[in-house]
């Protein structure tokens, strides 16, 4: 007994250091990058009907063009609040395929306290500002683990958009519970998300731990105003001429 007690008064310390020593991220900001299978977005828009002309265009943009394309972002996140910020390219490559989910079309403000996502979308020309609830996905965490960025991470298998399958990878070291884009609703911050049937992922490079000026994280002014569904009756009837390539579009510009 008396052994048990001495174990015990030598233990709590211990404890105690860890606990001080134990550090949370609760603020700064993280590079992503966003790469994109570009040649197999591509070969998903060919079909027998625009196979001859589709094809030609297919080859000479395979030699000028790299197969993935990767674009940078930062988030910026403190506490419950997250900016999302596209990182333009030096050139815009060959534009002969328009691809929206190659892309980064948006500039996502998001205030988890009050479920509110503010997200200033590019469409074509055009500059909308979509107020709505916060992207609703259902998680199903599991016990694959990884590290990104360097910090030690948990996987989660999701659904959103109805039938859009996700694949994440988060860490509770950031009690922030958002991500790049619209991604969100995990136990702590999203270090890697990938699409895999849209050929797409996000993944961390680097997470400065810092503390941000209430200032700094400020949702977009600029565009139409816009619901989520507002939106998407806007973008059907944009693409209601353009046959099979309408659900390319309108998935890509929704992301």
């Amino acid at each position: 007994m008396k052994t048990a007690l001495l174990t015990l008064l030598f233990l709590i310390p211990a404890f105690g250091v860890f606990a001080q020593n134990a550090h949370f991220t609760t603020s700064g900001t993280i590079e992503y990058n966003k790469t994109s299978n570009t040649y197999a977005m591509i070969e998903k828009q060919i079909n027998k009907d625009n196979e001859g002309f589709y094809r030609t265009f297919f080859e000479a943009y395979k030699k000028a063009n790299p197969q993935f394309k990767t674009l940078k972002s930062t988030l910026t996140f403190s506490g419950d609040k997250t900016l999302f910020t596209p990182i333009e390219p030096d050139n815009g490559g060959n534009t002969f395929f328009d691809m929206p989910l190659a892309d980064q079309n948006n500039t996502t403000y998001i205030d988890l306290s009050t479920r509110i996502t503010i997200n200033q979308k590019k469409v074509f020309e055009a500059i909308f500002l979509v107020k709505d609830t916060t992207r609703k996905i259902k998680w199903k965490i599991t016990n694959e683990t990884r590290d990104v960025a360097g910090y030690p991470c948990r996987r989660a298998n999701g659904i959103m958009m109805d039938s859009i399958y996700v694949v994440a990878f988060y860490t509770e070291k950031i009690h922030t519970s958002g991500g790049p884009e619209s991604f969100n609703g995990l136990p702590g911050m999203i270090l890697e998300v990938a699409v895999p049937h849209e050929n797409i992922i996000w993944t961390a490079t680097k997470v400065t731990d810092m503390p941000i000026a209430d200032n700094a994280i400020q949702a977009p002014k600029k565009g139409k105003p816009e619901t989520n569904a507002q939106l998407i009756l806007v973008l059907k009837n944009l693409t209601k001429n353009w046959g099979d390539e309408a659900q390319f579009y309108l998935k890509g510009f929704l992301f």
